[in-house]
């Protein structure tokens, strides 16, 4: 895959194309990355790049990571991520990348973590049917049965109550609507994942066409 971005959901709006089209946005503020790391298949097996997003104070990096950075020649990092490198690739250590490595109408996929919403029943959860809402009826957000009884235990997968959200998901096919590059904006058609201001991954897609891979 691509090397991508780190970046920061900076929030949802909408801009109008120019048939007069209303089209809902998420803007990102992705990069400056730097490359902190550049690993070779003869030392480390494989091809990658470890990227940096973001300033920390040495005061709150412990001695291994302050070690990591120094030996690179770097300030430490708020955030790192590894890329894998395809054919033809190549980057060089405390090498600068910024959002000018996408263009307008480019496919991209963003990565991020979805919004944590706590404790939640199978309704929330899943979508499930409510039971009877008529006065007598003691069902009515309950999940019902916990399946066979010959079992005498749970399947695994079973759906039911649980933690909902604050999980990784990814997003793929997003239509790169605007390219700022003195602001570090990238504007995406369609919503992605997380809260604003979280951190999110943009990469560009394996797809070269809307719908198509």
């Amino acid at each position: 895959m691509p090397v991508g971005l780190l970046g920061k959901k900076l929030g949802m709006t909408r801009i109008f194309s120019p048939e007069g089209e209303a089209v809902s946005v998420t803007v990102i503020e992705a990069g400056p990355c730097v490359v902190v790391q550049r690993k070779t298949q003869e030392r480390d097996g494989y091809e990658a790049v470890q990227i940096g997003y973001g300033e920390r104070s040495r005061a709150r990096t412990n001695q291994p990571e302050t070690g990591h950075f120094e030996r690179h020649g770097l300030s430490p990092k708020k955030h790192l991520k590894e890329w894998r490198l395809v054919e033809g690739e190549d980057y060089e250590e405390r090498q600068e990348l910024n959002v000018a490595i996408f263009s307008e109408g480019q496919i991209v996929d963003v990565i991020g973590t979805s919004k944590g919403r706590g404790f939640a029943g199978v309704i929330k959860r899943y979508g499930f049917k409510g039971g009877p809402a008529q006065h007598g009826s003691k069902v009515h957000r309950s999940p019902m049965s916990g399946g066979s009884t010959d079992a005498a235990r749970v399947f695994p997968g079973k759906r039911g109550p649980g933690h909902m959200g604050a999980k990784q998901v990814t997003v793929r096919g997003l239509d790169v609507v605007k390219v700022d590059p003195e602001r570090n904006l990238l504007v995406v058609r369609g919503s992605v994942p997380g809260a604003n201001g979280g951190l999110v991954a943009v990469r560009p897609s394996k797809k070269t066409v809307k719908g198509k891979g």
